[in-house]
């Protein structure tokens, strides 16, 4: 996630990893919460965050 529109802060993060080939998150904007990402199956990497989740 690179931009903070609406559209990307309301996605549907099961069916986004139903589609991805890898399911990892990198989120420069820090716009999901990394637990969230991660119950969802996600690996999720923020940049400048603290959390990661793998």
């Amino acid at each position: 996630i690179v931009t903070e529109w609406n559209a990307f802060r309301a996605l549907d993060l099961a069916r986004l990893k139903a589609l991805m080939a890898a399911p990892v998150l990198v989120d420069l904007r820090n716009v999901y919460a990394p637990d969230e990402a991660g119950r969802q199956g996600l690996r999720y990497v923020g940049v400048g965050a603290l959390a990661r989740c793998d």
